[in-house]
């Protein structure tokens, strides 16, 4: 198993920036593809018509997401951890993401496909 972490800023409140990645419409925008994602503790979620789902495990709104969540072409019932943790720095937004527990097979291209499929789109929605 491996893991990562990140550090984005972003030109938006914490607020914001939770909406962005928890409300299913504002997350479809911004990544151009359907997600449908459940607002508590518990609720399952899905991104990117499927390609991703997991689970939410703790929710503070404006603060932290914590979700299982795996990739849709791992092997059943695998998942790993992701952890958001936000705070706010004047007119911008701190992101400190870290994602965990990734198998050994098919996590090699997640690093990077966090910046290019969310961080760079994310910054962009924001910034509009």
């Amino acid at each position: 198993m491996s893991k990562f972490h990140q550090d984005v800023t972003f030109p938006a409140s914490p607020a914001k920036v939770y909406a962005a990645l928890m409300d299913s419409t504002q997350h479809a925008a911004f990544t151009g593809e359907p997600a449908d994602i459940g607002q508590a503790a518990g609720d399952a979620f899905s991104a990117y018509g499927g390609k991703v789902h997991g689970v939410n495990i703790e929710l503070v709104p404006g603060k932290r997401i914590v979700q299982v969540w795996r990739a849709g072409n791992w092997a059943e019932g695998v998942f790993s951890l992701i952890r958001f943790e936000l705070s706010g720095e004047g007119n911008e937004t701190k992101l400190s993401f870290d994602h965990d527990a990734i198998p050994e097979v098919g996590g090699e291209h997640l690093e990077q496909g966090w910046k290019n499929m969310y961080w760079d789109k994310l910054t962009a929605y924001l910034g509009s």
